[in-house]
């Protein structure tokens, strides 16, 4: 069963973004990719339709890559690279659901070669086999769920269809990630697979009670870290009283993230990704 909107309002939540300003149709180059022998998946069927890349906008990416819960479950998505596997239990969503916003903001389709997973991330191209009849076919990411015990994917219609699951409604399958933003990658000898890649750490530097010394430590880090974005974040503590954190923003590695707390001598300082 898909419950998108539980799963976007959970964002929300987390992020404090507005839907309205996040567009999903953004044309660049995805962010978070790296590596160039990669090739975009075709279809011959008019009604089966893949993302050439760049459906997800990078805001969007940013909010379905953070931890959230649904149901009292806490969810933490991850980084893959080409190779990955899961097993496990899929399932498949029609017309319910067909016409209805996913958790990238897309406009759900059945007739897409789409799946929903909990935790890897938007544009993943994944090979979905039905570990039953050997049935396979290629599926990009777009959703989160499902959120059953035990299911580990759920396929659109056209993915179910072709595998084999649209009738019974489940079957074992297996995953493979294939590729990122909607291209699927194509070996070639000597060269790397792509992968994600990881970007804009960050390094909490402090917490306090009270703002103005989270406004007089952020006027310091300014000082320091003149190239990278230090921003003042108010939340609640374990508490639930509000807190104030210093985040030091704009490391293109955790290696890089490690050195300046290091460098700057960091007592407590840790680092995270937004």
């Amino acid at each position: 069963m898909k419950i998108s909107l539980l799963f976007l309002t959970a964002i929300i939540l987390f992020t404090g973004c507005s839907v309205s300003n996040l567009n999903p149709f953004h044309k660049s180059r995805p962010y978070y990719i790296e590596g160039e022998d990669i090739q975009t998946v075709r279809s011959s069927s008019p009604k089966v339709r893949y993302s050439g890349g760049g459906y997800t906008s990078k805001a969007r990416h940013k909010a379905t890559m953070r931890t959230y819960v649904v149901k009292g479950r806490v969810y933490h998505p991850t980084y893959v690279g080409v190779g990955d596997t899961m097993r496990g239990i899929a399932s498949w969503y029609g017309p319910n659901f067909h016409g209805h916003q996913t958790s990238n903001g897309e406009t759900y389709n059945m007739y897409d070669q789409t799946i929903a997973h909990k935790t890897w991330p938007m544009d993943t191209m994944v090979k979905v086999t039905n570990l039953n009849n050997g049935k396979s076919t290629v599926a990009r990411v777009n959703d989160r769920g499902p959120f059953v015990a035990g299911r580990v994917a759920d396929c659109s219609f056209s993915v179910g269809k072709q595998i084999g699951i649209d009738k019974k409604g489940i079957c074992s399958v297996k995953l493979e990630v294939v590729g990122f933003a909607g291209k699927v990658y194509r070996p070639v000898a000597g060269k790397e697979k792509p992968k994600v890649k990881l970007t804009d750490f960050g390094v909490q530097v402090g917490a306090f009670a009270i703002k103005a010394n989270a406004l007089r430590m952020q006027r310091k880090y300014k000082a320091i870290a003149t190239d990278k974005n230090v921003i003042v974040k108010s939340g609640l503590s374990e508490e639930t009283a509000v807190i104030y954190r210093v985040h030091v923003m704009g490391f293109g590695s955790e290696e890089e993230a490690k050195d300046f707390i290091r460098d700057n001598n960091i007592d407590g300082g840790f680092i995270i990704r937004k």
